[in-house]
């Protein structure tokens, strides 16, 4: 049974990547165009077209969400799924043409595998020959090729993320689901335990697998300039419903998704995050805002949690997906 974000119809996924680079971009496909919507908290974000998301715009469909890696250099991945969608001349018509409606969001993964190779044209429209319906592929595929957490005592002492889905059948035909990238400096939290699962790795010295980014930060309190790698993390993600929902209903569903991230990234939304969700709506099936929302926040939680323990060692720095395990808790040491 498909439990990932593809379980909602009309929606498709596809990622390419670079393995050797270590960078990726994923595409969310809806070639019958979904009603968009947005919500960005972070303070550092890297995005394209989210204005045009917003209720007092014109347009109010879009047809493929774009994740990618490569900080700004990477939304040139967004010049590819544009001419793959208007060779199938899916698109906005302007008469004498189409134009393809592709919000975008980066993650700044220069820093793991090599600076110099970013996402491109080539590789988001590799990425949507890839879509398709099938249970989305989790963990060091496309924009989470190169994702890592817990960084705010360096990269050393960080851990492999990647990209995580989940879904669910609410009732009455309406499915929720969720796609997220989870490249955060902070520590991410199961919320079934309220324990870090993956996050700033303590010292070899300790007694402790982590060592919480909260702390760490309390003991930071009185520096004018703590350090932090600022602009250089971020979760993104998606939610998707087959919901009917207006384009402020669809920027609704956004804003109460990240009530997901919330739950699962310990800080969220700082001034070193980009953190943006991205919602779409394909609108087949009626159903009341406040429901979808709220199971909005619990496929997204879900999907955050699978990105880091899918998510494998690359890059000299562990996963959980490959990590040995003791009593639910990575036998990782520090640097």
């Amino acid at each position: 049974m498909n439990t990932t974000l593809t379980a909602v119809p009309g929606v498709k996924v596809g990622h390419a990547q670079n393995e050797e680079a270590l960078t990726g971009c994923t595409v969310i496909v809806c070639e019958s165009g979904a009603t968009g919507g947005v919500d960005q908290r972070g303070g550092a974000p890297g995005t394209r077209e989210t204005d045009l998301l917003r209720p007092v715009h014109l347009v109010e469909n879009v047809h493929a969400i774009l994740l990618t890696g490569g900080s700004a250099y990477g939304l040139d991945a967004a010049g590819g799924v544009m001419k793959y969608l208007e060779e199938r001349r899916i698109g906005f018509n302007v008469g004498a043409t189409v134009v393809p409606i592709v919000p975008a969001a980066v993650i700044f993964d220069l820093t793991l595998g090599r600076p110099d190779v970013r996402p491109d044209a080539a590789m988001g429209y590799a990425a949507c020959i890839s879509a398709s319906t099938e249970p989305v592929v989790e963990g060091n595929v496309g924009v989470g090729t190169g994702a890592t957490v817990g960084k705010i005592l360096g990269l050393d002492q960080g851990m492999k993320a990647g990209v995580g889905a989940a879904a669910l059948e609410i009732g009455a035909g309406v499915v929720v689901g969720a796609l997220a990238v989870v490249n955060v400096f902070g520590d991410v939290i199961d919320p079934a335990t309220n324990q870090i699962i993956a996050g700033a790795r303590a010292g070899r010295d300790s007694i402790e697998p982590f060592a919480d980014t909260l702390r760490v930060m309390q003991a930071m309190i009185a520096r004018s300039t703590p350090g932090f790698a600022a602009g250089s993390n971020t979760c993104l993600g998606v939610v998707a419903t087959n919901a009917q929902l207006n384009k402020e209903q669809a920027n609704k569903l956004a804003q109460m998704a990240q009530n997901g991230v919330a739950r699962t990234v310990r800080p969220a939304h700082t001034l070193y995050d980009g953190d943006t969700i991205f919602a779409l709506a394909t609108g087949e099936r009626p159903a009341d805002i406040n429901i979808v929302g709220a199971f909005a926040s619990e496929v997204m939680a879900q999907a955050v949690v699978r990105a880091v323990r899918m998510a494998k060692s690359a890059g000299g720095v562990p996963g959980l997906g490959s990590a040995p395990m003791l009593g639910g808790a990575p036998m990782l040491g520090g640097a």
